[in-house]
């Protein structure tokens, strides 16, 4: 089953969803409806609604709060990206100019603050908003700090495997979990079903992020940015971590990694350290069991179409390129 048979299975829940962001996001301020139809002509895999009405439709018929939730997350979603380009000052996302490099980021924050607005107001419409809001809420708090703990430890690249962990679960992984627990929560899932969608998108999202820290070292500008990003930005990884373990090396490759402002050419030098220890291999062992975690906890779930395409989903992490 591959994005457009999901969406085909999703058929008129999916049809919904989209409805409900575009909707949502309509505005009389032509500036601001032309950039947010760009965004939205952009707007990648759109995985995480995906997932979130896949774990709804798992359980039971997907509800009105269901397709608020779905179309929330992918709200959310966008306006964090927007607020991370910003951030990283970066000039391009999925081969296109950032809305910090065409409209400045005064203005892209700006957008991105209207799409977070737009989210929450989905969500507080609903009737299960009581628990959901609370969920949603936790998740930005843990966006916010896995931003600035990221900007903390590539300035002091004194990263752990630990710190690594709790920055993609903060930056990822909570939103997934947000996405599967809300989808839970909105069809009146029992407690174990509820747990189960949470351990689901947290596993899935932790997946999802070490899959991406292994492409940047491995695949191609497909991905939608440039290979090699996060090491020139010294953002210490899994696939160096993995290679940094055990290695006698390790305080010579870590003052590689912060020499990298004035000295470019150590990101050589380290990706050359990254290949001898096999240090993509080994992440990709650690991705393969994020992947089972969040496989195993779907036996919650009802053997149904729906939860087989959320394994399918969980597993497509360990081959895709993009």
């Amino acid at each position: 089953m591959n994005r457009e048979d999901v969406f085909a299975y999703l058929g008129a829940d999916w049809d919904l969803v989209k409805g409900l962001i575009r909707s949502h996001l309509q505005t009389d301020v032509p500036l601001l409806e032309e950039t947010n139809d760009r965004i939205l002509s952009n707007s990648g895999k759109m995985l995480r609604p995906a997932v979130s009405l896949l774990t709804a439709k798992a359980i039971a018929d997907p509800t009105d709060d269901s397709r608020c939730y779905a179309a929330a997350t992918e709200l959310l979603h966008n306006a964090t990206l927007i607020h991370d380009d910003v951030a990283d000052e970066s000039a391009e996302r999925r081969g296109r100019p950032t809305l910090s490099a065409l409209l400045g980021p005064g203005p892209a924050v700006l957008v991105g603050d209207y799409w977070l607005a737009r989210a929450v107001d989905l969500v507080v419409r609903t009737t299960h908003r009581d628990r959901t809001i609370l969920i949603f809420a936790k998740t930005l708090t843990d966006l916010a700090e896995g931003e600035m703990l990221q900007l903390e430890k590539a300035s002091s690249c004194d990263t752990t495997e630990a710190d690594y962990l709790r920055i993609i679960h903060c930056k990822t992984a909570s939103l997934f979990q947000a996405a599967t627990e809300t989808a839970a929560l909105s069809v009146d899932a029992d407690d174990a079903q509820v747990e189960a969608a949470r351990a689901y998108g947290s596993a899935l999202g932790i997946a999802f992020q070490i899959k991406d820290d292994i492409l940047d070292y491995a695949g191609t500008d497909a991905l939608g940015k440039p290979v090699g990003v996060d090491l020139k930005e010294q953002k210490i990884t899994l696939p160096l971590l993995a290679a940094l373990d055990g290695s006698p090396r390790e305080a010579e490759i870590r003052q590689l990694v912060r020499e990298i402002p004035s000295q470019p050419d150590n990101c050589e030098r380290i990706r050359a350290f990254v290949a001898e220890r096999d240090g993509i291999g080994l992440a990709a062992r650690k991705l393969e069991e994020w992947v089972e975690r969040a496989v195993r906890a779907l036996d919650a779930f009802p053997d149904n179409k729906a939860r087989e395409a959320l394994v399918r989903i969980a597993r497509y992490n360990q081959w895709r390129q993009v």
